[in-house]
């Protein structure tokens, strides 16, 4: 009898002991992260769209540069008229100057547009989306991870620990490196 209570004491325990286990293990959940915009940057590189923005962003940046250092010398000028008591060249200056920061103000807004409607278009690229899909699912389901963040998608990543950030790979296994 004793050895019968003994044995249920142990099955019980045993049961008790799985079944905490279990729990344990269901409760576990690996995740990761991934840096979609580094991927995106491999995965489009070398591509002729890519360099196409990168070029029109370039162009623009330089267009900028050379309209500000334009207002820059013209404000230089309305200074000097201002030194030497020129006030009406001064005003004309500051007209000048007013109808050019105007002008920036539109060309930069026109730009911006295009540059993004660009990029929003490089972006939808569903072929490229359904490569990293796979290859997101692949490097889940071989790293044991039940969840991938994206840092892009989701404001409600503010820690991860580099450890959990599988970029490389990621772009590694699109054969990208």
């Amino acid at each position: 009898m004793k050895n019968c209570f003994l044995k249920k004491a142990r099955a019980a325990v045993l049961l008790g002991m799985l079944f905490s286990a279990s729990a344990f293990a269901q409760q576990i959940t690996r995740f990761a992260v991934v840096d979609t915009a580094k991927v995106y940057q491999a995965y489009f590189r070398n591509s002729a769209p890519v360099r196409n923005y990168e070029n029109k962003k370039e162009e623009f940046r330089k267009e900028l540069d050379r309209l500000v250092a334009e207002v820059q010398r013209l404000n230089d000028q309305k200074i000097e008229c201002t030194r030497k008591n020129n006030e009406a060249e001064a005003l004309k200056i500051q007209a000048q100057i007013t109808k050019k920061t105007d002008f920036i103000t539109e060309y930069t807004n026109a730009k911006n547009a295009e540059l993004e409607s660009l990029k929003k278009n490089l972006q939808e690229n569903s072929s490229f989306y359904k490569s990293l899909y796979d290859t997101l699912a692949r490097v889940a389901e071989t790293g044991g991870y039940s969840m991938i963040l994206s840092l892009q998608e989701s404001n409600s990543v503010l820690w991860y620990s580099t450890s959990v950030d599988i970029t490389d790979q990621v772009i590694s296994q699109l054969g990208l490196k």
